[in-house]
Protein backbone atom coordinates (compact mmCIF):
# COMPACT_ATOMS: atom_id res chain seq x y z
CA UNK A 1 0.00 0.00 0.00
CA UNK A 2 1.69 3.78 -1.11
CA UNK A 3 1.40 6.59 1.75
CA UNK A 4 -1.06 8.10 -0.33
CA UNK A 5 -3.76 5.18 0.11
CA UNK A 6 -2.72 5.00 3.88
CA UNK A 7 -3.51 8.58 4.21
CA UNK A 8 -7.07 7.96 2.84
CA UNK A 9 -7.50 5.60 5.63
CA UNK A 10 -6.17 7.68 8.68
CA UNK A 11 -7.56 10.32 10.56
CA UNK A 12 -6.70 13.74 10.19
CA UNK A 13 -4.94 15.48 12.78
CA UNK A 14 -7.02 18.12 13.72
CA UNK A 15 -4.33 20.16 16.18
CA UNK A 16 -1.99 20.01 12.63
CA UNK A 17 -4.68 20.82 10.57
CA UNK A 18 -5.25 24.05 12.64
CA UNK A 19 -1.44 24.58 12.66
CA UNK A 20 -1.44 24.67 8.65
CA UNK A 21 -4.29 26.92 8.32
CA UNK A 22 -3.21 29.58 11.01
CA UNK A 23 0.27 29.69 8.78
CA UNK A 24 -2.04 29.41 5.17
CA UNK A 25 -4.15 32.47 7.21
CA UNK A 26 -1.13 34.29 8.56
CA UNK A 27 0.34 34.12 4.98
CA UNK A 28 -2.50 34.93 3.20
CA UNK A 29 -2.96 38.24 4.87
CA UNK A 30 0.45 39.14 5.14
CA UNK A 31 0.64 38.86 1.52
CA UNK A 32 -2.40 40.40 0.56
CA UNK A 33 -2.18 43.38 2.79
CA UNK A 34 1.11 43.52 3.99
CA UNK A 35 3.56 43.08 1.43
CA UNK A 36 4.97 45.97 0.94
CA UNK A 37 7.10 48.53 3.26
CA UNK A 38 3.99 51.14 3.17
CA UNK A 39 1.41 48.32 4.25
CA UNK A 40 4.03 46.82 6.80
CA UNK A 41 3.87 50.19 8.50
CA UNK A 42 0.54 49.89 9.90
CA UNK A 43 2.05 47.01 11.86
CA UNK A 44 4.57 46.45 14.71
CA UNK A 45 6.26 43.49 13.32
CA UNK A 46 7.92 44.82 10.20
CA UNK A 47 8.10 41.35 8.00
CA UNK A 48 4.89 39.69 9.38
CA UNK A 49 1.61 40.63 10.81
CA UNK A 50 1.30 38.56 14.61
CA UNK A 51 -2.37 37.22 15.06
CA UNK A 52 -4.04 39.98 16.59
CA UNK A 53 -2.32 42.50 14.06
CA UNK A 54 -3.70 40.69 11.18
CA UNK A 55 -7.32 40.17 12.06
CA UNK A 56 -7.42 43.98 13.26
CA UNK A 57 -6.06 44.66 9.74
CA UNK A 58 -8.60 42.79 7.94
CA UNK A 59 -11.45 43.90 10.58
CA UNK A 60 -10.41 47.54 9.67
CA UNK A 61 -9.99 47.07 6.23
CA UNK A 62 -13.06 45.48 5.99
CA UNK A 63 -15.05 48.37 8.06
CA UNK A 64 -13.13 50.74 6.28
CA UNK A 65 -11.01 51.75 9.21
CA UNK A 66 -7.99 51.30 7.14
CA UNK A 67 -7.71 52.75 3.55
CA UNK A 68 -6.55 50.25 0.89
CA UNK A 69 -3.55 51.26 -0.77
CA UNK A 70 -3.93 52.10 -4.51
CA UNK A 71 -2.68 48.58 -6.03
CA UNK A 72 -4.11 46.39 -3.05
CA UNK A 73 -6.97 44.31 -3.68
CA UNK A 74 -9.91 44.86 -1.04
CA UNK A 75 -11.16 42.27 1.58
CA UNK A 76 -12.77 39.54 0.42
CA UNK A 77 -14.85 36.34 2.02
CA UNK A 78 -11.26 34.26 1.98
CA UNK A 79 -9.65 37.29 3.91
CA UNK A 80 -12.51 37.15 6.46
CA UNK A 81 -12.64 33.48 6.94
CA UNK A 82 -8.50 33.48 7.41
CA UNK A 83 -9.00 36.34 9.94
CA UNK A 84 -12.03 33.95 11.61
CA UNK A 85 -9.25 31.26 11.14
CA UNK A 86 -6.81 33.47 13.80
CA UNK A 87 -9.84 34.83 16.61
CA UNK A 88 -8.60 31.58 18.70
CA UNK A 89 -4.60 32.37 18.85
CA UNK A 90 -5.85 36.28 19.61
CA UNK A 91 -8.03 35.02 22.21
CA UNK A 92 -5.22 32.32 24.01
CA UNK A 93 -2.95 35.17 23.47
CA UNK A 94 -5.12 37.81 25.49
CA UNK A 95 -6.28 34.61 28.51
CA UNK A 96 -2.34 34.13 28.84
CA UNK A 97 -1.45 37.77 29.02
CA UNK A 98 -4.35 38.18 31.39
CA UNK A 99 -3.92 35.17 33.51
CA UNK A 100 -0.05 36.11 33.56
CA UNK A 101 -1.06 39.53 35.10
CA UNK A 102 -3.75 37.77 37.62
CA UNK A 103 -0.59 36.05 38.75
CA UNK A 104 1.37 38.79 39.14
CA UNK A 105 -0.92 40.56 41.08
CA UNK A 106 -1.79 37.86 43.22
CA UNK A 107 1.78 37.21 44.02
CA UNK A 108 2.31 41.20 44.26
CA UNK A 109 -0.42 40.87 47.42
CA UNK A 110 -3.52 42.43 45.23
CA UNK A 111 -6.56 40.95 46.86
CA UNK A 112 -9.46 39.57 44.94
CA UNK A 113 -11.35 42.71 45.74
CA UNK A 114 -8.43 45.01 44.34
CA UNK A 115 -8.50 42.64 41.44
CA UNK A 116 -12.73 42.97 40.59
CA UNK A 117 -11.95 46.51 40.58
CA UNK A 118 -9.75 46.81 37.96
CA UNK A 119 -11.29 44.13 36.01
CA UNK A 120 -14.16 46.20 36.27
CA UNK A 121 -16.33 43.07 38.43
CA UNK A 122 -18.76 43.06 40.88
CA UNK A 123 -17.19 40.66 43.84
CA UNK A 124 -14.09 39.44 44.79
CA UNK A 125 -15.59 35.31 43.58
CA UNK A 126 -16.58 37.23 40.45
CA UNK A 127 -12.65 37.81 39.76
CA UNK A 128 -11.49 34.41 41.21
CA UNK A 129 -13.45 32.67 39.33
CA UNK A 130 -12.62 34.08 36.04
CA UNK A 131 -8.70 34.16 36.85
CA UNK A 132 -9.84 29.78 37.40
CA UNK A 133 -11.54 30.15 34.38
CA UNK A 134 -8.26 31.72 32.36
CA UNK A 135 -5.90 29.34 34.04
CA UNK A 136 -8.05 26.26 32.97
CA UNK A 137 -8.03 27.47 29.72
CA UNK A 138 -4.76 28.40 29.24
CA UNK A 139 -3.26 25.69 31.16
CA UNK A 140 -5.40 23.12 28.94
CA UNK A 141 -3.75 24.92 26.02
CA UNK A 142 -0.55 24.32 27.02
CA UNK A 143 -0.87 21.19 27.86
CA UNK A 144 0.10 20.98 31.45
CA UNK A 145 -0.34 23.03 34.82
CA UNK A 146 3.09 24.18 34.74
CA UNK A 147 4.08 27.87 34.82
CA UNK A 148 6.41 29.78 32.68
CA UNK A 149 8.56 29.89 35.34
CA UNK A 150 8.46 26.40 36.24
CA UNK A 151 6.37 26.61 39.28
CA UNK A 152 3.06 25.00 39.38
CA UNK A 153 -0.39 26.84 40.13
CA UNK A 154 -1.90 25.84 43.52
CA UNK A 155 -5.18 26.04 44.67
CA UNK A 156 -4.77 29.32 46.22
CA UNK A 157 -4.14 30.73 42.72
CA UNK A 158 -1.09 32.31 44.30
CA UNK A 159 1.67 29.96 42.46
CA UNK A 160 3.91 30.18 45.07
CA UNK A 161 6.27 26.89 45.14
CA UNK A 162 5.90 26.32 48.27
CA UNK A 163 2.57 25.36 47.79
CA UNK A 164 1.56 28.70 50.79
CA UNK A 165 -1.57 30.94 49.74
CA UNK A 166 -0.66 35.17 50.09
CA UNK A 167 -1.51 34.93 53.08
CA UNK A 168 -3.28 38.64 52.95
CA UNK A 169 -2.95 39.52 56.65
CA UNK A 170 -6.21 37.90 59.11
CA UNK A 171 -5.05 34.49 59.23
CA UNK A 172 -8.09 33.03 57.28
CA UNK A 173 -6.81 29.79 54.98
CA UNK A 174 -8.46 31.70 51.72
CA UNK A 175 -6.28 34.87 51.47
CA UNK A 176 -7.94 37.15 54.07
CA UNK A 177 -10.80 37.94 51.05
CA UNK A 178 -13.36 35.91 53.24
CA UNK A 179 -14.29 34.15 49.91
CA UNK A 180 -14.97 29.96 49.69
CA UNK A 181 -15.89 27.71 47.03
CA UNK A 182 -19.57 26.07 47.12
CA UNK A 183 -18.19 23.23 49.32
CA UNK A 184 -17.46 25.32 52.31
CA UNK A 185 -13.52 24.75 52.21
CA UNK A 186 -11.23 27.79 51.97
CA UNK A 187 -9.35 27.98 49.00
Amino acid sequence: MTAAEQDLFTAPDPAHARAHRTYAALTRIAERHASDDARRRRHTNPYVPDPYEAVALVTALAAGGAELAADEEPVDSADLVAALTLVPHVRAELDALEAGLLRLARDRGLTWQSIAYGLGLGTPQAARQRFERLTGRVDAGAGSNARNDGTRQNDDGGGRPDGEGSGEGDGRPDGGDGERDGGGRGR
